[in-house]
Formats: C-alpha cells, structure tokens, sequence
C-alpha cells in the first residue's frame, strides 16, 4: 500500500463526491509491453531509484491500470465516472530525506502527455517525514478541480507564477502552489518554494522532507483516458 495519507481530501470540487462502491479491475494497458504493469488498487514496485503507485484511493473509483518502462517513463489508464472526490493519485515517489535547512538544492523536470478531458491535475506531492506537512504544485489542471483551503495570494517562485493556498484537511496541513498556466513539460526549482514557507511565512520549522511524489491526481477519467509522463527527473543535494 502506498504511503499517501488516504483519509485527506487535498481538493475542493464543484459536484460533490457520491457514494459509489469502489471497483478495481482491468483496464487497457499500454500498446507497448512494458517493464512493469498492474492492475491492483494499490500496485507497485521500484523501478531506478523511484518507486510507482497506481494508488486508487478514494471512494468511487473505477478501473486504473499503470505502467512503467523506467521509474521515470511511465503511465496509466483511468476510468473513473464523472463524479466529484478524487479517486487516485498514480505517482511515482522519489525519498529525499532531509531537513530543508540542510538542502543546497532540490529540483524537478518533468514531461507528460495528458487527455483534454476529464477533471484532474498534473501535480508534485511532498511530505515532510512526520505527514504533519504536505505541499501540492500544481503544474495542470483540467475540469472541475480546485485545492484546499484559502487564497493567500499569488508570487514567482522556483521558475513560475503560482496562487498558494493554505487549509488543512483534518490530518495534515496542506500548502497547494497552483501554476498560473497549464504545463505539460518544464522544471521546478523546489526548494525556494519549501523555503519561502518555512523561512518567509513560518508555516512550519526546519522540516524533514520525505516523500516527494509526482502523478496525476484523478477525479474523473470516464470512458478511459490516458496519462503518461514520457520523462521526469528528481535532483537533490
């Protein structure tokens, strides 16, 4: 099972989730064969450094299969009903494992192929060690999806313009940075945003990050759409 804290809802949408019982099963796979596929609500396996979830979490869900060439090269087939509530977050994770004061770098490039329908985001996760703090940059975002919590403005930082929202879903804070236009391909220098919270706005201390994850978080997907991050890269020191 993935380590993604299940019970938190990072996004407001416009229709309300409905209680539909989760189904997972069979999805298209990719044309290709690929090093690694599943099917399993929450598949994965480690693939160069980076660790991959198909991570269908949330209630409602339909069927999401993922595939992987490379930890880097990798994607899936979501058909989840045009319902609100996010129904996964298939990702790939990268550990950092550091305090952010300690970092002299920590960046991200990123390249993907994403339908133009649908209600999802393109989006960066990352968690401080303890899942007290969780920061979502949104690089895209299609249909009716919206973050957590309350505007507190917009800024330029680490390469592009973002409104930031603050909130907190019950179980952890939760500090969403939302691209101010639509990328499907680019870099992000991570670590000013982490210390532009910790040191600017003193929304928490001298942090451990753990896990900084990147996918497709998925609300809807009917009929089946494809999601595929063609390369990606993580970089720290």
């Amino acid at each position: 099972m993935a380590t993604r804290t299940r019970a938190r809802v990072a996004t407001a949408l416009v229709a309300p989730a409905l209680a539909l019982g989760a189904t997972v099963g069979l999805a298209a796979a990719p044309a290709s064969a690929a090093v690694w596929s599943s099917c399993d609500q929450w598949g994965s396996t480690t693939l160069n450094g980076y660790t991959l979830y198909n991570d269908i979490w949330g209630s409602g869900a339909g069927t999401q299969c993922i595939w992987a060439n490379s930890g880097t090269n990798w994607g899936v087939n979501a058909n989840h009903p045009n319902t609100g509530g996010i129904k996964s977050y298939p990702n790939a994770k990268k550990v950092i494992d550091k305090p952010v004061g300690s970092l002299a770098s920590l960046t991200s490039s990123y390249n993907v192929t994403v339908p133009s329908s649908g209600a999802y985001e393109t989006a960066y996760d990352i968690w401080d060690t303890n899942h007290k703090y969780e920061i979502m940059l949104w690089v895209d975002k299609t249909g009716a999806v919206g973050p957590l919590g309350t505007s507190q403005g917009s800024l330029t930082l680490g390469g592009s313009t973002w409104t930031v929202y603050k909130g907190n879903n019950g179980s952890n804070d939760v500090f969403s940075f939302v691209r101010s236009a639509n990328s499907s391909s680019g870099s992000v220098n991570i670590l000013p945003i982490l210390k532009w919270i910790k040191d600017t706005k003193g929304w928490f201390g001298d942090v451990t990050i753990g896990d900084l994850q990147f996918g497709f978080e998925i609300t809807s997907s009917a009929g089946g759409l494809n999601f595929t991050v063609n390369s990606e890269s993580v970089s720290s020191s």
